[in-house]
């Protein structure tokens, strides 16, 4: 952040405010994380702050603290609105384009509250007020850890923010092994240990709680993966069918793409889950080194992210999803085989 945007946050956190916190839809443990540490944050400072989430999230996120006061868009629909009426400012985390809160992207069009953004993906949207975007950042946890550094409150975070931003880091960083991840991470993440992050515990919460149906669902992922030698590429695919066998909870799938990348060779990863609620094949790609995902997905399938994490969608079947894939596969064979 520039000393003038400091300076127009610092004016409007000084005067009373209602505050709307605002994740992207599917909230991941970044966006709830920074949410959730952005909202103690000030509501300690005497601030009047809600997290309004356009939908629900994981189970395995429902633990950290302050995730009980969380309102849920599609399922409170209406004190949802009304803490949005009431709204003075709205804070976007996570996502840097309104298109990326599903049902909610109508509503705050409309608002005249100040935006707020805070948001470390590629290519943001110019709607608010103050926007704090940096590509390079591991998280928008470790950009909110920063937002509060130049706002002079460090020593006002607490153990609640201190867990929260930690959680967001470890899940975004995939538990500090990505590319983003830097000296200044790790000394963010130091500081936030001191601070009360009690990192096994949290790794813990994430990690290692699972139940036989995921367990049973990985197995069925596993099982039908698609290696592609030729092109270092390996996919996997689930029908919905495959998801509802398995008694599918949201955030069942969370890191089944990574399995792909652990294979010798193999330098780009696809998942393709399909969802007949919403119509559409939802596609999670990752890569290691200089193949940038984040162009493949925006350039072919509707999504975009980091240039080694990103997301799309497919709006054909998954036979023509797979067909449509590997035949635009073929067009990168010389950049995925460097």
């Amino acid at each position: 952040m520039n000393l003038e945007d400091i300076t127009t946050v610092k004016s409007i956190l000084s005067q009373p405010q209602k505050i709307a916190i605002i994740p992207h839809k599917n909230p991941d443990g970044d966006a709830i994380g920074s949410c959730l540490g952005l909202l103690n944050f000030l509501k300690d400072k005497g601030l009047q702050a809600t997290v309004i989430s356009p939908n629900d999230y994981p189970k395995f996120l429902k633990w950290m603290p302050g995730s009980d006061t969380i309102l849920n868009f599609e399922k409170e629909n209406s004190q949802c609105k009304k803490a949005l009426e009431e709204a003075t400012v709205i804070f976007t985390l996570d996502f840097n384009d309104l298109s990326r809160t599903g049902q909610l992207e109508t509503v705050l069009k409309e608002k005249k509250a100040d935006f707020i953004m805070i948001d470390h993906h590629q290519q943001p949207s110019n709607y608010a007020k103050v926007t704090y975007s940096d590509v390079s950042m591991s998280s928008t946890c470790e950009m909110v850890y920063n937002f509060i550094e130049y706002l002079g409150g460090i020593d006002s975070i607490t153990k609640a923010i201190a867990t929260n931003l930690y959680t967001g880091i470890m899940t975004d960083t995939g538990s500090f092994k990505y590319r983003s991840t830097s000296s200044r991470t790790h000394r963010v993440v130091a500081d936030l240990i001191d601070r009360g992050a009690e990192n096994m515990e949290i790794h813990q919460n994430i990690y290692d709680t699972n139940s036989p149906s995921r367990l049973h669902l990985l197995g069925v992922a596993l099982s039908n993966m698609v290696i592609l030698p030729e092109y270092n590429a390996a996919y996997i695919t689930l029908t919905q069918e495959e998801l509802d066998k398995h008694d599918f909870k949201k955030g069942d799938t969370e890191g089944f793409v990574n399995y792909g990348l652990t294979l010798e060779g193999i330098i780009f990863a696809v998942i393709f889950i399909e969802n007949k609620e919403e119509g559409i094949i939802k596609i999670s790609f990752r890569s290691i080194g200089d193949f940038s995902v984040n162009e493949f997905a925006r350039n072919h399938f509707n999504g975009g992210g980091h240039d080694n994490a990103a997301g799309g969608r497919s709006e054909i079947s998954m036979e023509e999803t797979i067909n449509q894939f590997n035949t635009i596969l073929k067009t990168y064979k010389s950049q995925l085989n460097p």
